[in-house]
């Protein structure tokens, strides 16, 4: 097994973005002992799109998401994600 470097202390993140962008990861991480984080408290990147939708369709979405409790787009959003994760099945 390969040896790893002990990663350095930096002063502040300006020192550790020049160190990062001179020296390999790999001689600092073994990837193979990795595991995979969630940083669930960051946001997302949305971006703005136009959809139209028939008058009767936003109605039952908004009469849902007040059920619910949430705001519609938010409720859509939810419905979209759901449906492609299924589809990817």
């Amino acid at each position: 097994m390969k040896k790893v470097k002990k990663i350095p202390v930096f002063k502040n993140e300006d020192e550790e973005r020049s160190f990062w962008s001179n020296h390999d990861a790999s001689d600092y991480v073994v990837w193979d002992k990795s595991e995979k984080v969630r940083f669930s408290n960051l946001k997302p990147t949305t971006k703005v799109i136009s959809l139209r939708l028939p008058e009767y369709i936003l109605d039952e979405l908004k009469l849902l998401a007040h059920k619910q409790d949430v705001p519609y787009q938010s409720l859509i959003k939810i419905f979209l994600k759901d449906r492609i994760n299924q589809e990817l099945r």
